[in-house]
């Protein structure tokens, strides 16, 4: 396993750039039916880059659905994956027709397991986190990180590039820059775990902020009527590292929208209704 920590460049503030469209696919790389809720997607982004792919979460890892012993019983018994090798993201890939090798970077919100148990199946990619969740990963200081964060899923060796400083602002958030053509940056968002992080790629003409786990439901961001079910409420309250720094990320989301309702499109990594708007181009 190789480590390397990240400069602190000098880049200027994101701006909009006039470049032919690229097409960014969404896959539902883990489809999960929790007890007492809603299906749940586990919304992955592929990205074509000057140089390759990029993967923006993983899902579940063609391991672990092939032997679901390795998911743990209790992931097992309360968020009931599907276990389908042609929903793993390394199958999804090759079903676009590109070579799974031609993906160079992975971006990870956070490395629960259903956000990045295909990393194994990329053994060739870079891997890009924030510190903080790394940290939180590798020591596993508490409990619910003992239960949350399985060695396993990276015990193959990794090209781990781990972020620890924000080099950019982007809309008034800190952030940390990843890559560009197109642009995408490590957005800081803790409260789901201590080193939690959104993930900004910039479209054409607007951005997508891939916001992980800082919410489940769409309803928490409505402008209106913020809302959730509540037995996604509960799910959230328990699995939270800080469930108060949770919510008040939620109130920064949605001051974001408010100013930007046109510029940004903010989703979350579980929300079915928003992954079907965004695969079918809305």
């Amino acid at each position: 396993m190789s480590v390397r920590t990240t400069p602190v460049p000098r880049h200027p503030v994101p701006q909009r750039r006039s470049r032919a469209a690229r097409t960014i696919h969404h896959l539902d790389c883990a489809p999960l039916r929790p007890i007492g809720a809603a299906p749940l997607v586990s919304h992955c982004l592929l990205i074509p880059t000057g140089s390759g792919l990029a993967l923006v979460g993983t899902g579940l890892g063609a391991a672990e659905v092939s032997d679901p012993r390795r998911l743990g019983a209790l992931f097992r018994r309360t968020m009931r994956p599907e276990l389908d090798l042609s929903r793993t993201a390394v199958h999804q890939v090759r079903a676009l027709g590109y070579d799974p090798y031609d993906v160079t970077d992975i971006v990870i919100t956070h490395l629960d397991l259903d956000h990045a148990g295909g990393i194994a199946d990329f053994p060739q990619a870079r891997v890009h986190v924030m510190a903080d969740e790394y940290r939180s990963a590798m020591r596993r200081d508490t409990r619910l990180e003992v239960n949350r964060y399985l060695p396993a899923l990276w015990a193959h060796g990794v090209d781990w590039v781990v972020h620890d400083t924000a080099d950019s602002d982007w809309f008034g958030f800190p952030a940390a820059r990843v890559l560009r053509a197109p642009d995408i940056l490590l957005v800081p968002l803790p409260g789901h775990t201590r080193g939690h992080s959104a993930v900004a790629v910039q479209e054409p003409d607007r951005w997508l902020l891939h916001a992980g786990d800082a919410y489940y439901f769409h309803g928490e961001v409505d402008l209106r009527r913020p809302r959730c079910p509540r037995p996604l409420a509960l799910h959230q309250r328990l699995v939270a590292d800080d469930h108060e720094l949770r919510l008040s990320q939620l109130e920064r989301l949605m001051e974001l929208r408010r100013a930007h309702p046109r510029l940004v499109r903010v989703f979350s990594s579980h929300d079915a209704h928003e992954f079907d708007l965004l695969a079918n181009g809305e």
